[in-house]
Formats: structure tokens, C-alpha cells, sequence
């Protein structure tokens, strides 16, 4: 029995043996995998830094130049508009309201000139429908072209800080 112990102890002191030979090259490697994260991680945090500077820097003129570059595209809007029939029947539409507006402001100078009670109403403007849902609409579409720059903007900051732009 005392040689079965004995062989048994000579079995684990051999197996210790081998677990700690090999927890030496297992020890190195998470070591070098924990170095390379790190160096990755200080790597992307310097090119955040640069990437975010640059933005600092440069914000005021890229804002303008995007603010600017909507112009053309409202002056194609205001001359498509106005060629749309609909939309010269609702300007005409507005015209009417606007010359009652008029009428209405001469009346009421008469009265004061006069010197007579001013029995003319105030003019009263209350918003159409129709500009409401137009003003919703390009919203909306307008809001899903913001988001699609946005995410370049995200995708070109991610490429830069990767190092893959």
C-alpha cells in the first residue's frame, strides 16, 4: 500500500511539475495580452484626444460651411414651390386674408380720424393646417438626413481613433 502512495505522490509532483512549467509561457502571454490592451487603449485615447481638438478647432467654420450648404438647396425649393398650382392657390388664398387685413386697418384709421368709436375688429390670424403638416413633414425628413450625417461624423471619428481612415 505504502508503494501505491508513494507512486501516487511521485504522479501529482510530476503533474505539479508540468502545471508549473507551463503556467510560466501561460503567464507571459496574458502579460503581453494585458501590455497590448493597454498600449491599444492609451493609442485610441491619444488619437480621441487629437481627433477631439481638431473638432474643437474647427467646429466654428464646419458648422457654417453646413449651415451654408442648405442655401442652394432652399433656393430650388422656393422656385419648385413656387411653380406648384397648389401652392399659388394657397398663396392666393393668404393674399385674400392679407386684404381684408388691409381693409381693415383703413377702416380703423378713418374711425380714429374721425374722431369715432372704433367699431372695426382686429384682424384675426390663426394658423392653416396645411403649413402645419408640410412644416412636420420636412421635419421629419429633415431629421433622418441630420441623423444619416451624424453617423458619418461618428463613422469618420471611429476610423480616425481606429487608425484605419
Amino acid at each position: 500500500m505504502a508503494t501505491e502512495i508513494e507512486k501516487a505522490a511521485e504522479r501529482v509532483a510530476k503533474l505539479r511539475a508540468q502545471v508549473v512549467k507551463a503556467s510560466g509561457p501561460l503567464a507571459d502571454a496574458e502579460a503581453q495580452l494585458q501590455a497590448a490592451e493597454e498600449a491599444e487603449a492609451a493609442r485610441r485615447a491619444a488619437r480621441a484626444e487629437t481627433y477631439n481638438r481638431k473638432v474643437v478647432e474647427t467646429w466654428q467654420e464646419r458648422a457654417e460651411e453646413a449651415g451654408d450648404s442648405g442655401d442652394a438647396a432652399r433656393e430650388r425649393f422656393h422656385e419648385a414651390l413656387a411653380s406648384e398650382p397648389w401652392f399659388a392657390a394657397y398663396v392666393e388664398y393668404r393674399a385674400a386674408r392679407h386684404k381684408r387685413g388691409h381693409v381693415l386697418t383703413e377702416a380703423h384709421r378713418a374711425q380714429n380720424a374721425l374722431g369715432e368709436v372704433v367699431t372695426v375688429p382686429e384682424q384675426r390670424w390663426y394658423d392653416a393646417l396645411l403649413l402645419e403638416d408640410i412644416v412636420a413633414h420636412a421635419d421629419r425628413m429633415a431629421a433622418e438626413l441630420a441623423t444619416e450625417f451624424d453617423q458619418e461624423l461618428y463613422d469618420r471619428r471611429e476610423a480616425y481613433i481606429s487608425g484605419t481612415d
